[in-house]
């Protein structure tokens, strides 16, 4: 097979030769001496790049064990060429369900049985293959085999699953390395450059969906000469005395992304509470829809942020007036807000191209319950239903930007756009699972919606910012850091 000025062979020759450079650039002791190592190919073309690692590991005097899976003779031609000059320096033992591969003094493992190339459960123990892989050092070749390279979910309601400590993958990494199960079955991901770019598609083509670039700085600045309305008005609604700290928390973090003003609004029963903890962010008394109607007559409001702290029952009450308002403010529905309009179709029914939802998984599975069952059935068949998938049906259900949360954050909007915000491999923030980081979260899109920035844009740029805060702090983090990290980060950029 010819790709443009490059063959196949050649590609495939390059693919093994990049995932050897890998393992030694990942365990230099490997390079300094010859070792032991076990290949799994498969009956692809993703065997017949295992083929090449064992040939160019077998050229360094490693000892080299190789399992094929499937019938040689069905091997794809380039993969077969591969086999044939292997078979000239070692043997190749047939590998199956009910004869496991033994790494007894194996210093690396190597899985290139299936790659991305998976349509169907893989009939092969592979979990408990790899957990047994004592003493190796594991490495897959594109994808761990059982990986569902759309959706980084293992395919099969038992489905077997290699797990890997390196990944190398070729050209750019796939969903399947993000998403869901990826990141814990690929282990440490490595790009390699096998020439795609330039023999395939010339450097133009775009994956499914992009990972969240990093913020433009101009975009975020301000420019000089402006004023505070010039950067918008956020407008946080709160609940009732006792309840006030979430959304207090999305309000600092609206101010501290930019927005011109942050104000609080809050019921009369919380006045004294709110008034005691801030100082930049401004009070205006909110107790029910009517008010709030009236608060919405002033049109330099720009933002609106529903749901953190605010109480079920409050939100149903407020949500009509804040979809409703004359002069249509940017709407961001968090927490409490989601529950309200899970129990009320009509206020489903009442979103507009304004609005940004940002569930986690509960609230997704309340608001969407058949796409949240699509995403916990056990995939019989690849492509696999991916978040990915749920939040752009959702985002087209609902008409709006879906921020379906998560360390694989998905974010798409009615039109069918999609990107992807992964705190995940060298961007891994757990520290992010604590108290009050959504509710910072949803304070940073208001103030950026605020300011002018469109839901999607909005979403995507308050997301890639909320892990490179979590990321500039490091562990003990509290959600109160995230807002003070602010002003470090935007200046790195």
């Amino acid at each position: 097979m010819r790709h443009g000025a490059v063959t196949g062979r050649e590609l495939m020759e390059t693919a093994g030769r990049g995932v050897v450079e890998a393992i030694f650039s990942e365990w230099p002791e490997l390079a300094a001496a010859p070792q032991c190592a076990l290949v799994l190919c498969g009956p692809g073309n993703n065997g017949g790049d295992g083929f090449v690692v064992a040939r160019l590991l077998r050229g360094w005097g490693w000892d080299v064990r190789l399992h094929l899976y499937g019938d040689p003779g069905k091997l794809p031609p380039d993969a077969r060429a591969n086999r044939d000059l292997w078979a000239e320096m070692g043997e190749v033992t047939p590998l199956t369900a009910d004869d496991p591969p033994s790494s007894e003094g194996a210093d690396l493992v190597v899985d290139a049985l299936f790659g991305i190339g998976l349509t169907r459960p893989v009939a092969l123990p592979l979990s408990r293959w790899s957990s047994h892989l004592e003493g190796g050092r594991r490495v897959a070749v594109d994808l761990p085999s059982g990986l569902c390279s759309d959706s980084g979910r293992r395919l099969g309601p038992e489905g077997g699953l290699f797990t890997a400590d390196l990944t190398v993958t070729f050209h750019r990494m796939k969903l399947g390395h993000v998403l869901g199960e990826g990141p814990a079955a690929c282990g440490r991901t490595r790009v390699v450059d096998i020439g795609l770019r330039r023999a395939a598609d010339g450097g133009t083509a775009e994956p499914a969906a992009r990972l969240v670039p990093a913020a433009s700085r101009d975009r975020l600045g301000k420019a000089g000469g402006a004023h505070k309305f010039t950067h918008g008005h956020a407008l946080v609604l709160s609940g009732g005395a006792g309840r006030t700290g979430a959304a207090r928390l999305a309000a600092r973090g609206a101010l501290r992304i930019g927005a011109g003003l942050a104000t609080l609004g809050v019921p009369g029963s919380a006045q004294l509470e709110v008034a005691t903890q801030v100082t930049a962010i401004m009070l205006c008394r909110v107790d029910d829809a009517a008010a709030l109607a009236e608060v919405l007559e002033d049109r330099r409001l720009t933002a609106l942020c529903l749901g953190p702290g605010l109480g079920v029952e409050r939100a149903a009450a407020l949500l009509p007036a804040a979809l409703q308002a004359k002069h249509c403010p940017a709407v961001l529905l968090d927490a409490d807000a989601l529950t309200a309009v899970a129990q009320d179709d009509g206020l489903l029914g009442a979103l507009h191209d304004r609005c940004v939802l940002t569930p986690h998984a509960g609230e997704f599975a309340r608001l969407f319950p058949d796409l949240a069952d699509c995403l916990s059935e056990p995939p019989r068949r690849g492509p696999a239903f991916s978040r990915l998938d749920a939040a752009r049906a959702a985002a087209e259900r609902a008409g709006c930007v879906v921020l379906l949360k998560g360390p694989d954050t998905v974010i798409a909007d009615a039109s069918g756009a999609v990107v992807v915000s992964a705190a995940v491999y060298e961007r891994a923030a757990p520290w992010l699972a604590t108290a009050g980081a959504g509710d910072v979260l949803s304070g940073f899109v208001t103030g950026l919606l605020a300011r002018g920035f469109a839901p999607m844009e909005a979403a995507a740029t308050a997301s890639r910012l909320h892990i490179d805060c979590a990321l500039a702090f490091g562990p003990g983090l509290i959600a109160e850091d995230l807002p003070e990290m602010l002003p470090g980060v935007l200046r790195a950029l």
